[in-house]
């Protein structure tokens, strides 16, 4: 071989060494590693999956949205979690916990011996100081709802340094799944900055890697921003599999950036990508056409747990010298608007054309995929557009001669509905709602939106009239949802920073869902959020449209596929995803 072209292959082999994610570090004989049941797979490799979009933080403590959450799954840990294929909890930082006979009181056993993910031990300080952070008025974290049981943050002690011991002020049910994604924070890095008053600014997109520390599989490598971002193995993780291996066997996970998912497909179907999380029926339907014997990896898994719904506007717009929203708030405030618009929209087609027949309607906010706590019994009233007239008439809306829908002062009603853009069933969802309501005679103009630019607007300046929007997917638990359904909850979406309930059937929804919320029984529960279906569908804070199937694909070269309902739905066991030997090479070729 000629001395150049050995030193050329010497030079990229050094260049692979420097750039090699660590590698795992050697069990230690006092750590309490968790052991795993899955097939045993191979070191090495990066997989590569899709985003709908950029992160907007990496901190778990102030995240919102579902794509920042899906990437800080991967940095951090919890104490118990919720295993998505099973739906039941299981442990996990917490080695094991018991609880008291009147349910006031749970004691977690700590795993020993365990670092995060910069080498430093973890242990009881870091829970006690993450519960502080997540119960901070002042942080206002989106899990801090969860967290308060009659008006009251759980408390909590250290027992020693690896046994923690939490108080409720009432019973509450199902109280060990609470603990499921609520990340375990490193007090050494976080608790100055916190007590300086500097939280709301840490683990942000430019944070160095080095500042960002968890006990998740992986930990941060690199972001480019409108690229992708970077993570790579945690070498101290505490996870091993079956031969005692420390996990996770991936070298690296890489999350890229596409606009919509037709490019995400195109970058799965070029071999750019590994992994594809929820297709649309029509992209799932392509792959199965040109998925041979030794082809992609395909699963329809029924419907998901998601619901996608027609949100109105109907925060409180104080001075914010929006007249004309003001103006239109008066048609959504009235229920007998919202229902006539319910009635006129036609969900069979929403499913047939946004999810191609993979998908089923709905009329209230669980889907048939929660089969332990949807109401059956919920009313699904059928496509009618003389009941939405009748419904606006009594309303005291008419039609001028041109057929146009007016309102009692004459004003016609036309009202925008502001979708983003990188997802494709939404806009159809949007454009099929406009053309049902075109037939009461209301224009609705169709708006599509960058991701964050909607959140933004949905969530801060309230400068919309109506939105498509998607909830649920997580934990199948009522409790999950608490921050939706109570008046003054985070994601109260329809009314936002509610103090108290602006109506009787919102007083109503606050005190099921507490109740239900510290009833231990799980049939008397079932009845409880029964009663909070019936009001949420019969009051149509929402205006519920339909859930998909859950349709995913990964590349043959993955290992250990095996994708749930729940989110998130492929990367739920991403420790134990692997490469086949040979994958790494075929993608760089």
């Amino acid at each position: 071989m000629p001395r150049t072209v050995r030193l050329c292959l010497l030079l990229q082999v050094f260049a692979i060494l420097c750039l090699a994610a660590p590698s795992p570090d050697p069990l230690q004989p006092k750590e309490e590693v968790q052991l795993c049941k899955e097939n045993a797979g191979h070191y090495g490799g990066r997989l590569v999956v899709g985003l709908r979009a950029e992160p907007k933080t990496l901190n778990p403590v102030t995240a919102e949205d579902a794509v920042s959450r899906e990437v800080i799954a991967e940095l951090t840990a919890d104490l118990v979690h919720i295993n998505r294929s099973t739906q039941q909890s299981e442990p996990a930082l917490a080695k094991s916990w018991k609880v008291s006979a009147d349910g006031l009181s749970y004691t977690l056993k700590l795993r020993r011996g365990i670092r995060f993910s910069d080498g430093q031990p973890f242990d009881a300080d870091d829970v006690l100081f993450s519960f502080a952070v997540y119960t901070d008025e002042k942080i206002d974290s989106p899990q801090r709802d969860l967290l308060i049981i009659n008006g009251k943050p759980i408390q909590v002690t250290k027992l020693d340094q690896y046994t923690v011991h939490f108080i409720l002020a009432r019973p509450y049910a199902a109280a060990e799944r609470i603990f499921d994604s609520l990340a375990i924070l490193p007090r050494h890095i976080l608790e100055k900055p916190y007590r300086e008053g500097q939280f709301l600014q840490q683990w942000s997109l430019n944070t160095p890697p080095s500042h960002m520390v968890g006990l998740g599989p992986f930990r941060l490598k690199q972001y480019l921003p409108g690229q992708r971002v970077v993570l790579e193995r945690n070498p101290y993780y505490w996870k091993a599999d079956s031969a005692k291996r420390r996990l996770p066997y991936l070298d690296e996970l890489v999350f890229v950036f596409a606009a919509n998912e037709d490019a995400r497909l195109m970058q799965f179907e070029a071999g750019e990508t590994d992994v594809v999380n929820r297709l649309s029926a029509q992209n799932y339907s392509l792959l199965t056409r040109q998925s041979g014997p030794s082809g992609f990896q395909l699963q329809d898994l029924g419907p998901s747990t998601e619901y996608n719904f027609l949100l109105l506007n109907l925060n409180d717009i104080g001075s914010s010298h929006l007249p004309d929203l003001e103006r239109k708030q008066a048609w959504f405030r009235d229920l007998r608007f919202r229902q006539a618009l319910s009635a006129a929209v036609d969900r069979d087609s929403i499913v047939r054309l946004a999810y191609g027949g993979r998908g089923t309607p709905l009329w209230g906010n669980l889907s048939p995929g929660n089969k332990l706590w949807v109401n059956s019994a919920i009313p699904h009233p059928q496509l009618s557009l003389e009941a939405a007239r009748q419904l606006l008439k009594s309303a005291g809306f008419s039609w001028n001669s041109s057929g146009t829908l007016i309102d009692p002062s004459r004003q016609p009603v036309q009202f925008s509905i502001i979708v983003a853009s990188s997802n494709s069933q939404r806009m159809q969802m949007a454009t099929i709602v406009q053309d049902d309501l075109s037939k009461l005679g209301i224009q609705v103009s169709v708006v599509p939106m960058e991701f964050r630019a909607l959140l933004q607007r949905v969530f801060q300046t309230y400068n919309y009239e109506a939105t498509i929007l998607g909830l649920g997917g997580g934990d199948a638990d009522p409790n999950a949802e608490m921050n939706v359904w109570v008046s003054n909850g985070s994601t109260h979406l329809w009314h936002l920073g509610e103090a108290h309930p602006a109506t009787a059937w919102e007083a109503d929804l606050d005190r099921l869902m507490n109740q239900q919320m510290l009833t231990l029984n799980y049939k008397r529960r079932k009845r409880l959020f029964d009663q909070v279906q019936r009001i949420i569908a019969a009051n149509l804070p929402l205006i519920f449209l339909a859930t998909p199937d859950v349709l995913v694909a990964a590349s043959p070269a993955v290992g250990n596929f095996h994708p749930a309902v729940l989110e998130p739905n492929t990367l739920w066991n991403i420790d134990q995803l692997y490469l086949n030997r040979g994958a790494e090479m075929a993608r760089s070729h």
